[in-house]
C-alpha cells in the first residue's frame, strides 16, 4: 500500500466522501440441537454453539429494542438474523486464525482484569463472584465457555489495533482535496408535496383489482382466557432483599452500573410477585383444562394484537384449535389460553380495503409522476428552477426544503457521483441537478484538525478490508448445520 500509493488516490477519495456522515459497525438463543457443540469451522478455528447463541441473543435483544418490542422469531427469520450473526462470527474467526499465525494471545491475567472491570459483575464498585457465577449460569453455559468467548473478543481487539497505521502526508493531502472540493449546481427539488394527483373511483378499483393479494384480512383467533392476577401477593422486606440478591444481575442502570436494592425496588417487587404467582397460575391452568374453572373472558383478536406479548403470540401460532396454552405473564398477570377457533385470512372486498387502497394508489401514482418529471428535467436542464451556493462534504449551505440529514445525504451522493448532471433520490423526493461550477478551496483550521483522523480511519478500514479479503481466500468455511 505504501509502495503503490499512487493507485490509492481514487479509492481514498471515494472512501473519504463515503466516510462523511457514516458510522463504523463494530462486532457486537438460537438452537440447533443439544448434540451440536460446534456449528462451523473456519480454517483452524471452530465456532461453538454457545458463542453463536450468545451473539444471536444479544443481536435479537438489540433489534427488539429498536422495534420497541415488536420483534419476534418470524421477523428475525425475515431479516435473516441467524445468517447475519454467523457472518460476523465467521469474520471474527478469520482474524482469530491470523492471531494464531502470528502468536497474538490474551493471557489469563488480561482476561481476569477485563472481567473484573465489567460493571455488570460489580457490586458497590467491586467485582462480585456470586453475581458473575449467577449471570453465566443463567446463560446456560459453563464459565470456561463464556470466558473463551470473551478471550476471543479481546484477541480480535488486539489484532484490529495492529491495523491502526498513521496516514502519510500524501494520503492526507488527497483527503484534504476531497474535503475541500465544492460544487455549485442548478437544481430542482421534487417531492410529493410539490405534486398533486387525483384518483377517481375507477382508478382505485383498477389498482385494487391488480393488487388484491396485498389486501388480506389478518388471521383472527377466537380464544377463551383465564387471568391470574399477582398484584395482591404479599412481599415482605426480607423476601424482597433475598430475591434481589439472587437475581441482582437483572437490575442494571442506564450507565451500566448495577442497580441498588432501592433503585430496583419496584422492578424487584413486580418480578417477585410474578415468580410467586406462577404456582397459582399453573393451578388455574389445570382447573381450566379439566373443566373445573370457567373462562374469565372470551376474546376475538387479530394476529399480533398488543393485548398479548410476542412470546404468547408465538405459542398461539404454534397451537391448534382446542389447544390449552400454559400460563404466560402479561404485565402483572398470567394468562391461560384455550384456542376455540381460527379464522383464516381472506381477500378484502374493495370497500373493506378502500382506505388502504387510496393511500397505496396515491403513493404509487406520485412515485410514477416523480419519475416522469425528473426525466423531463434531466433532458432539459434549462428548466431547473434553483441555483445553489458552493456545496462541499465538509459543510456549506443547506438546500431549502431539505432537513440537515437529507442535505448531508444529497451532498454525499453528489460527490460520489461521476456525472455532471443526474437524479439523486432521497427518502422524501428527488433532486435533479447539473453542476455549473467547481472549485477547490483552502481548508480551514477546524477542518485540518479532522483530516488526519479521517485519513487514519480510512487507511485502517482499507487495511482491514484487504486483509479480510486475503484471509477469506486462505481459510475455508465448513458449516456443520443448515440455516446459517
Amino acid at each position: 500500500m505504501q509502495k503503490h500509493n499512487k493507485y490509492l488516490v481514487i479509492t481514498i477519495w471515494i472512501a473519504t466522501i463515503a466516510f462523511i456522515g457514516a458510522g463504523f459497525v463494530g462486532w457486537g438463543s438460537y438452537q440447533y440441537g443439544k448434540k451440536a457443540e460446534y456449528i462451523a469451522r473456519v480454517g483452524d478455528v471452530e465456532i461453538s454453539q454457545d458463542k453463536f447463541n450468545l451473539a444471536y441473543g444479544n443481536m435479537y435483544r438489540k433489534y427488539a429494542e429498536i422495534f420497541k418490542g415488536n420483534f419476534d422469531d418470524a421477523k428475525a427469520r425475515e431479516m435473516q438474523l441467524a445468517q447475519r450473526v454467523f457472518k460476523t462470527l465467521a469474520t471474527q474467526a478469520l482474524l482469530l486464525n491470523l492471531a494464531k499465525e502470528y502468536g497474538v494471545i490474551v493471557s489469563d491475567e488480561e482476561l481476569a482484569t477485563y472481567i473484573a472491570s465489567m460493571p455488570l459483575f460489580s457490586k458497590d464498585g467491586k467485582f462480585d463472584k456470586k453475581i458473575y457465577d449467577s449471570y453465566v449460569g443463567n446463560l446456560g453455559m459453563k464459565a470456561k465457555s463464556f470466558e473463551s468467548i470473551l478471550r476471543d473478543e479481546l484477541v480480535v481487539e488486539k489484532i484490529l489495533a495492529l491495523f491502526e497505521v498513521d496516514s502519510l502526508p500524501f494520503e492526507r493531502e488527497v483527503v484534504s482535496s476531497a474535503l475541500s472540493l465544492s460544487d455549485k449546481i442548478k437544481y430542482s427539488y421534487l417531492n410529493p408535496n410539490t405534486l398533486t394527483v387525483e384518483l377517481d373511483e375507477k382508478e382505485l378499483e383498477k389498482y385494487w383489482s391488480e393488487h388484491k393479494s396485498d389486501y388480506m384480512t389478518p388471521v383472527e383467533y377466537n380464544l377463551s382466557v383465564v387471568w391470574t392476577d399477582t398484584a395482591g401477593i404479599e412481599a415482605d422486606e426480607e423476601a424482597l432483599k433475598s430475591f434481589y440478591e439472587k437475581n441482582v444481575f437483572n437490575y442494571v442502570e442506564n450507565d451500566g452500573r448495577q442497580s441498588s436494592f432501592e433503585e430496583a425496588r419496584k422492578s424487584v417487587e413486580a418480578d417477585y410477585r410474578l415468580k410467586k404467582g406462577k404456582k397459582q397460575a399453573l393451578l388455574d391452568y389445570i382447573a381450566f383444562k379439566k373443566g373445573k374453572k370457567v373462562a374469565s373472558a372470551n376474546l376475538s383478536v387479530a394476529d399480533g394484537d398488543p393485548v398479548f406479548t410476542q412470546t404468547i403470540w408465538k405459542n398461539i401460532k404454534n397451537g391448534e384449535k382446542g389447544a390449552f396454552l400454559k400460563p404466560e405473564a402479561v404485565g402483572q398477570k398470567y394468562v391461560t389460553i384455550k384456542i376455540e377457533s381460527i379464522d383464516e385470512p381472506r381477500e378484502m372486498s374493495f370497500e373493506e380495503a378502500k382506505k388502504r387502497v387510496e393511500k397505496d394508489a396515491k403513493k404509487w401514482k406520485l412515485s410514477k409522476l416523480l419519475d416522469e418529471k425528473s426525466k423531463e428535467l434531466l433532458e432539459d436542464t434549462s428548466a431547473l428552477s434553483s441555483t445553489s451556493g458552493f456545496l462541499s462534504v465538509s459543510g456549506g449551505e443547506t438546500l431549502p426544503g431539505l432537513t440537515p440529514a437529507e442535505n448531508s445525504e444529497f451532498v454525499r451522493k453528489l460527490f460520489i457521483s461521476n456525472n455532471k448532471k443526474g437524479i439523486i433520490r432521497l427518502s422524501n423526493g428527488v433532486i435533479v441537478y447539473e453542476i455549473i461550477e467547481q472549485k477547490i478551496g483552502k481548508s480551514d483550521a477546524k477542518l485540518q484538525d479532522g483530516i488526519a483522523k479521517v485519513s487514519n480511519e480510512i487507511k485502517k478500514n482499507e487495511f482491514e478490508r484487504e486483509i479480510l479479503k486475503d484471509l477469506a481466500g486462505r481459510y475455508s468455511v465448513k458449516k456443520y448445520v443448515k440455516g446459517i
